[in-house]
């Protein structure tokens, strides 16, 4: 099988290459081929799946995890559902990039952390230590999830290979209030903060449109915020704030309105548009980003691939950042 086949200006190949199934049969790292979009082995945007980690610029993993959520389950399933809401957005070079981000950036998917579901407690140290393998091999993780709690093993992983994170979340949510269990996705980041795991004085949320009444020293951009005051100014805030620290961004796909996010567990009206979030992302190349993750994407109550399609647009766009980063010599 060839990886980079000859296509036409449709983007049909030309020629007789066997180009089914990738995630499978793709020897290379690098590059897309084209694939029918709605057959072949199903891996995020048709990235080859593997564990060897050599000469792999990041990893993209699955948590399915949700035995932490306070309300709606369902997000075990999100790996799955992001997956092949992915398939689209493999066809084309990025929009609006106008690249592969796969010929400049090495990425596999890793499959899925185990986990043991009738074991809840063993969870959080499976992901700790799934996310410690990864990063020692020097490959930076992007996380698909799961309801927001793995963030926290995997902030812990994060931060004892580059210390205290700088935490760029985007949410509906703080997720600072006090803890009542040690499986809570509402409570995760004050443990975090407590623990010395994140540097609240350069760390930023975004979108949040509940409330709290602990402060814990992050800087508050709420949904409310970003609508008056637009996009520039968000990105102007975040770089502010962030300044050049390591960078550890957290995505809640709840961070959208439910009317562009209806598959999640605790929606709340009043949120971002995908267009406001992309645009967000697009905008984040110019601080120093180590790993990510998205969470939150819970299919059953998802409709017509809405909330999936959302998610899938975030994390590939955030690779075309990464791979920007990596052409302009700063990643």
């Amino acid at each position: 099988m060839a990886d980079n086949p000859q296509h036409d200006q449709q983007g049909t190949p030309t020629g007789n290459e066997e180009i089914m199934d990738q995630a499978w049969r793709k020897e290379s790292v690098h590059g897309t081929a084209y694939e029918l979009t709605y057959a072949g082995a199903l891996s995020f945007l048709r990235r080859k799946y593997s564990r060897d980690l050599q000469r792999v610029d990041i990893a993209v993993s699955g948590v399915p995890f949700d035995s932490a959520v306070t309300y709606r389950p369902g997000t075990r399933l999100g790996p799955r559902a992001v997956r092949a809401a992915s398939v689209q957005l493999a066809e084309l070079k990025g929009f609006p990039f106008g690249f592969d981000p796969f010929e400049t950036l090495a990425v596999v998917d890793f499959g899925d952390c185990a986990l043991d579901p009738h074991s809840p407690l063993s969870v959080p140290d499976a992901i700790e230590n799934h996310a410690r393998s990864i990063l020692a091999a020097d490959t930076a993780m992007l996380t698909i999830g799961g309801d927001h709690f793995i963030a926290y093993p995997l902030i812990k992983a994060h931060a004892a290979k580059h210390g205290p994170v700088a935490l760029l979340q985007f949410d509906a949510h703080c997720d600072t209030w006090a803890s009542s269990g040690q499986l809570d996705h509402g409570t995760m980041f004050l443990s975090a903060v407590n623990e010395g795991l994140i540097d609240v004085d350069h760390s930023i949320q975004v979108g949040l449109r509940t409330h709290n009444d602990i402060d814990v020293g992050m800087q508050v951009l709420s949904a409310p915020w970003v609508h008056r005051h637009g996009i520039d100014a968000t990105l102007d805030a975040i770089s502010k704030r962030v300044g050049d620290r390591p960078v550890y961004l957290s995505f809640d796909i709840d961070v959208l309105d439910p009317a562009f996010a209806p598959g999640t567990g605790t929606p709340v009206s009043g949120g971002l548009a995908t267009w406001q979030a992309l645009e967000l992302i697009r905008g984040l190349g110019a601080i120093n980003m180590i790993g990510m993750d998205l969470v939150e994407v819970s299919p059953p109550f998802d409709h017509a691939e809405i909330t999936a399609i959302a998610a899938a647009t975030v994390a590939h766009d955030w690779l075309c950042v990464m791979a920007e980063r990596r052409q302009k010599g700063l990643w």
